[in-house]
């Protein structure tokens, strides 16, 4: 039986390609399996064609794989625009529109020949069946269900609670359209075709996407203004905080533009209260300024960009990691942001709950690169026990600081209490301008240069979080692979790959990305020759900064291509493979000439 099982499903606007793999990956985590699902989508506003892809499998799920199992194309010119989004290989059984008249033998997939090939009358089934061509996507959650044997009755219940509510009639129509999807596939059997095992416990995963997942983890940290500007692919964020904040105390502020809201956070932050904003990399150009007012001004604050493709508009519905440059370098003056990384839904949780921490401790804006992929995709996994995790606070001024307050007393840490509008003896200083430690404005080279180095100094103990990297494989490989953000589950599990085979290879994932930990990096390359720092991004970007600050191995060097063309384990195991041959060609005696 399958323990691992990738469908990906694409079409045009209206065919309800989204709700289908929604529907599936709901059913899926009330069934206990653990799954993966992300969408994709054209750049128009309205319409045009979307896809989902998604992977369950009986075992936690790292990234969302490489070849499908199976491939669903309503529409052959919607399907072929994903390209390597939705990749066919000999191992794909494709499920096809009839009507769109294509045999079996002569599909439009170039040098390819799928495991089978099925056209199946889907638009005619949802007419005769549903009543309407919008039933196409509950025939193929049939068809699906039916092939691999997947959780037919919670693909019912599921139709229940999303169609109860239109009325009987439709209820029905949509539970006959599901039936006729299984029945089909069942007189339609595909040769040697195995069904999907069935989930270890039946127990239900935790569901949701990263951008839901920072909402929460936010209120879980105490934040209780968030103030933004909607943009793709970040919107999600805003609107979940907008639904569940005021439960527990906090404001919601939907500015005029980026530049309100991040200044609203300024304002939120400087009268006491934990902020966030978010947007995607247009926005973090708009935001730029007033972050380089809180850093002098020494205010926390969070922002999170959910990347997408760039620049400029760039690739609104597409992911990519070309940001990190924005994030780390994007400021006036001598500054440094810590910069973190979540690698998966899961972890957005914990990322942003540290980023609110590290703010709130070092009086710091924290940017958070999530990307379009872990923020609209959606994971299954096992619930997050929040009892580990502790929560910090701003350093407020005790009665000795009080007397007399100031506000930028240079203090051993660099770390300043920090009074509020309205505390008694406090005051209500928040300077732009280049300041003394009492906050007085002030053009002295000497003051400059030491207020500059009590707001990096603060930022130190940063290169000592050890705890903020993750590590896989054998210390002493030779091979190393290094990634971040959604590709680490990528990279790792091309690890476990590359392992299986018996080749050396180790994984450096950093989750804090600038200021960079040299001391981490150096240990970690001390028995590297050769590796790859895989990135989406056409530079290379971590690559470029890691060069900037450790030396890094001769051998390593970087794979990155923009944003759009995913990454797939199989590939990275390839370039694996290649280096590992390299080794063993260096190893070998060159012969004398006779």
């Amino acid at each position: 039986m399958l323990t691992d099982l990738s469908i990906g499903m694409a079409g045009s606007g209206g065919d309800g390609i989204v709700s289908a793999g929604d529907s599936l990956m709901t059913a899926l985590a009330i069934e206990g399996y653990f799954a993966m699902l992300t969408k994709s989508f054209g750049p128009q506003i309205r319409g045009g064609e979307s896809s989902f892809r998604l992977r369950v499998a009986t075992t936690p799920v790292r990234c969302p794989g490489g070849a499908l199992d199976v491939a669903v194309a309503l529409n052959w010119d919607d399907f072929l625009k994903f390209g390597a989004e939705l990749p066919v290989t000999d191992r794909t059984v494709v499920l096809y529109e009839a009507a769109s008249k294509v045999a079996p033998d002569a599909l439009p997939l170039k040098g390819v020949t799928p495991r089978a090939a099925v056209a199946v009358p889907i638009e005619q089934m949802a007419r005769e069946i549903a009543g309407t061509e919008k039933g196409k996507n509950t025939i193929v959650l049939g068809l699906v269900a039916g092939y691999f044997g997947l959780a037919q009755a919670a693909i019912l219940a599921g139709l229940k609670k999303r169609f109860g509510k239109k009325g009987e009639d439709v209820l029905v129509r949509n539970e006959r359209a599901f039936q006729a999807g299984v029945e089909y596939a069942q007189a339609h059997p595909i040769p040697s075709l195995e069904p999907m095992a069935p989930p270890a416990a039946r127990t239900p995963r935790l569901l949701t996407d990263g951008n839901d997942m920072t909402g929460a983890a936010a209120i879980f940290a105490g934040c209780t203004f968030f103030g933004g500007y909607p943009i793709t692919p970040s919107t999600e964020i805003m609107q979940y905080l907008t639904r569940e904040i005021w439960k527990y105390g906090g404001t919601v502020l939907q500015c005029e533009d980026e530049i309100a809201g991040i200044g609203a956070c300024v304002g939120a932050s400087f009268a006491g209260k934990k902020v966030m904003t978010a947007t995607s990399g247009p926005g973090m150009s708009l935001k730029t300024e007033i972050l380089g007012l809180a850093s002098i001004a020494e205010l926390p604050l969070v922002a999170v960009n959910v990347q997408r493709g760039g620049p400029s508009t760039g690739i609104p519905t597409k992911s990519e990691q070309s940001d990190l440059f924005q994030a780390a370098f994007s400021a006036h003056g001598d500054v440094v942001r810590p910069v973190l990384a979540p690698t998966s839904v899961a972890d957005t949780f914990g990322t942003v709950v540290e980023a609110f921490n590290m703010a709130e401790q070092y009086q710091t804006p924290v940017i958070v690169l999530s990307d379009q992929e872990i923020g609209q995709r959606k994971e299954a996994f096992e619930r997050i026990d929040t009892s580990k995790f502790q929560l910090v606070d701003r350093l407020r001024p005790g009665d000795a600081d009080l007397e007399p307050y100031i506000r930028f007393r240079d203090t051993e840490t660099g770390v300043s209490p920090l009074s509020h509008p309205g505390m008694e003896r406090g005051n209500y200083l928040a300077s732009g301008i280049e300041h003394n430690e009492h906050g007085a404005p002030t053009a002295n080279g000497a003051v400059h240069a030491r207020m500059n180095e009590k707001r990096l100094r603060k930022l130190d103990p940063l290169a000592l979080r050890r705890d903020l990297f993750e590590t896989y494989g054998p210390a002493d490989a030779p091979i190393a692979l290094v990634a971040w953000g959604s590709l680490a589950g990528v990279v790792v599990e091309a690890r476990d790959m590359a392992d299986a085979e018996g080749l050396a290879v180790k994984v450096l994932v950093p989750k804090l990305l600038y200021p960079v930990a040299e001391e981490v990096y150096r240990e970690f390359f001390a028995s590297v020759r050769a590796g790859l720092v895989v990135e989406q991004s056409h530079q290379g970007q971590l690559y470029r900064v890691l060069r900037m600050f450790v030396d890094v191995p001769r051998g390593l060097k970087p794979f990155a291509r923009s944003g759009s063309n995913p990454f797939s384990p199989d590939e990275v195991l390839a370039r694996v493979r290649e280096i590992a041959g390299q080794f063993r060609a260096d190893r070998e005696p060159v012969g004398q000439a006779g």
